[in-house]
């Protein structure tokens, strides 16, 4: 008792009589005080006395799926700053292969008595994934904000950037270059964002059935956008756009290791402008989200349901920005 009271009180930045008196419910404490005791107790995993677990904490959940691609971490430096500002302490929960699942990290952050999550990258943007998890917060009604687009019925307020426009100015600049065999690499066949590129590219290009050798999916990993990269290549496809940039560090590979130079022989198109794609080789061209925006518009989405007051559960699109780089060039021959 006597180190836990300790830790809290130095997370708390109090004195561990006020810890006591907070504990115990006794009187002679402001409210940010007893707010900021409640908040390092739930953070520290240390369980609510029984009479004060009926109050959720000024917690929030921020759950993505990696932090190796780094517009994960961009996103989480986005989040968590906007939320300390609102007065909210965030917890940062990055799932890992072979560790901690997305439901699991639900449970969790369910036991802390959190105000509200925040997901990125989630399972709720694959069709053909299980949802259970986030049904169980729509039950107990707790305030959820989604970054990027989701399956249907889910009825989360959603933070996306438009996919369409993405793909129209990715497409738009390698036809002004003059390629004409443009392919996609895209995630896999239930992804939502991927499906929704897909047919804008549709839409842009006028594909048919017969285009459907344009397209390859891939895991979210450089070695599987090398796979398909390779395919689309051998078909002699120029130009190629990608869902995101970690797929256009693979796609580069592959064509360097079909013995192509990248731009020369073929262009790359990224998709989230990440860090430190100035600094590749060739530096990427890519479509940039504009992270700082979103993660500051689902942090006010998220903390104005938790204050109570009503929001559209609609979808707010923000419109990419293409970045061009040394990764794109004239089609051969021109």
């Amino acid at each position: 008792m006597t180190k836990r009271l300790t830790e809290v009180a130095k997370k708390a930045g109090v004195s561990e009589a006020t810890v006591s008196r907070v504990l115990n419910g006794r009187d002679g404490v402001s409210e940010a005080t007893r707010t900021a005791v409640l908040t390092a107790l739930d953070v520290l995993g240390y369980e609510r006395p029984t009479k004060l677990r009926g109050e959720r904490a000024r917690l929030v959940g921020l759950v993505l799926p990696e932090l190796q691609n780094p517009i994960f971490p961009a996103l989480a430096e986005v989040v968590t700053g906007t939320l300390a500002q609102r007065g909210y302490t965030p917890a940062l929960c990055a799932r890992t292969i072979g560790g901690v699942s997305e439901m699991d990290y639900v449970e969790m952050l369910l036991d802390h008595q959190v105000s509200g999550v925040i997901f990125a990258g989630g399972s709720y943007a694959l069709a053909d994934a299980r949802h259970d998890h986030y049904r169980r917060l729509t039950d107990r009604g707790l305030p959820v904000v989604l970054v990027n687009a989701g399956v249907d019925e889910l009825a989360f307020p959603r933070v996306s950037t438009d996919d369409a426009v993405a793909v129209e100015q990715a497409y738009g600049h390698l036809r002004s270059l003059g390629h004409e065999r443009i392919g996609m690499v895209l995630g896999p066949e239930g992804h939502v964002p991927s499906r929704r590129k897909l047919d804008a590219m549709i839409r842009a290009a006028g594909w048919d059935e017969a285009d459907a050798e344009c397209v390859e999916r891939s895991s979210f990993s450089m070695e599987g956008a090398r796979v398909a990269a390779t395919k689309l290549v051998e078909r002699g496809v120029t130009g190629i756009i990608c869902a995101s940039d970690v797929l256009a560090l693979g796609t580069i590979r592959a064509a360097r290791r079909l013995g192509r130079s990248v731009p020369a022989d073929v262009s790359v198109v990224g998709f989230d402008d990440s860090a430190f794609m100035t600094c590749t080789d060739p530096p990427l061209t890519t479509v940039r989200q504009p992270i700082e925006t979103m993660g500051q518009a689902a942090v006010d989405l998220l903390v104005t349901q938790i204050e109570g007051a009503g929001v559209l559960h609609d979808e707010l699109l923000f419109e990419p920005e293409l970045v061009v780089r040394g990764s794109t060039a004239p089609a051969p021959g021109r």
